[in-house]
């Protein structure tokens, strides 16, 4: 590679320094469960030691019941999102495919500490346009 092109990537890189020191779990997997990516967070969940999973399949990594989850999240390209409490403490899972420029391209899993309780706000859309939404600044004139 040219050192332009080394140049290039290493800007490039710069822009989502944040994703590495993130206080929320990020691994990336491909079309076959290879983990692409793994931010400081979830290598230091997921690894043992000094031995890189990247490269390996996430299959490896799980049991027979979530290995099917997976596989099925993999076949349908859909979201799956659960909560799990371990040692005290509760983390929100959520497991999503990635697509690139309209290609599935494998799942993205975010683990992030959550209170063990938390608000729980219903938001209500604004009303289509003209009609009163209760606010009095917005009331028709």
């Amino acid at each position: 590679m040219s050192e332009g092109a080394d140049k290039a990537i290493a800007e490039a890189l710069k822009q989502f320094a944040w994703v590495e020191e993130i206080p929320v779990s990020i691994t990336v997997c491909d079309d076959k469960g290879i983990i692409l990516a793994m931010n400081k967070r979830s290598r230091d969940t997921f690894q043992k030691g000094e031995v890189s999973l990247i490269g390996k399949s996430l299959f490896d990594c799980h049991p027979p019941h979530a290995k099917a989850k997976i596989e099925m999240l993999m076949k349908t390209h859909q979201t799956n999102a659960y909560t799990i409490e371990k040692a005290g403490v509760k983390k929100l899972i959520y497991q999503a495919p990635w697509f690139n420029e309209g290609v599935f391209g494998g799942l993205v899993e975010l683990s992030m500490v959550i209170p063990m309780e938390m608000p729980h706000f219903i938001r209500t859309p604004p009303p289509a346009s003209g009609a009163p939404s209760g606010h009095p600044g917005n009331a028709p004139k």
